[in-house]
């Protein structure tokens, strides 16, 4: 629950007015109404001022920890489950957008980002000679497997990243190798 409405709640059980806590917490009441909305982040003595107000010990107010960085890595997993599920459009705006809004959030998100664009390009590649085979032989079978493999490839790597799995492109973990080596003798 929010420190807000824990605070509002708190303050509302002990019969307290928002101008009645905020003198005695030395806080404005503006200031209180701000907390409770949610509209700002109280700081550590803020809330010590508060908690002391209303009889309440001050760890009720502090988040745990482990909590927050849970809820952080599962929003992560979602935003690299996308990126990998994006693949399937074989378009690469949608991956490019995705990548380029959180590419200062989340984690190894360049890594996913890299491995799926290539995807996507060596797919269109596929596509080519799909095209190239149906246009000389009266074949489409190159349409389909780019189509089935596009869409397997895609829903399974997004399910293997949201369950904490290693993801593959099994054509293209040889460029991850690659790619992990050069890393790691540069360091």
């Amino acid at each position: 629950m929010k420190i807000g409405l824990v605070i509002k709640e708190l303050r509302i059980k002990k019969g307290l007015t928002q101008e009645e806590l905020a003198e005695k917490t030395e806080l404005s009441a503006r200031t209180i109404q701000r907390i409770e909305y949610g509209e700002v982040d109280p700081r550590a003595y803020s809330l010590q001022m508060i908690a002391k107000a209303l009889d309440v010990d001050f760890s009720l107010f502090v988040e745990d920890e482990s909590k927050v960085d849970k809820e952080k890595k599962s929003k992560n997993d979602i935003i690299l489950g996308l990126v990998h599920l994006s693949g399937i459009f074989l378009i690469l705006i949608p991956t490019i957008l995705i990548w380029s809004y959180n590419k200062n959030k989340v984690e190894n998100i360049t890594e996913h980002f890299k491995v799926v664009i290539s995807f996507q390009i060596f797919m269109w590649l596929v596509f080519l000679g799909g095209f190239i085979q149906y246009y000389k032989l009266g074949m489409p079978y190159m349409f389909y497997a780019g189509a089935i493999g596009t869409v397997f490839f895609s829903i399974m790597n997004a399910i293997s990243v949201l369950n904490n799995k290693p993801y593959s492109y099994f054509f293209l973990d040889k460029i991850k190798k690659k790619d992990r080596t050069k890393r790691n003798s540069a360091i």
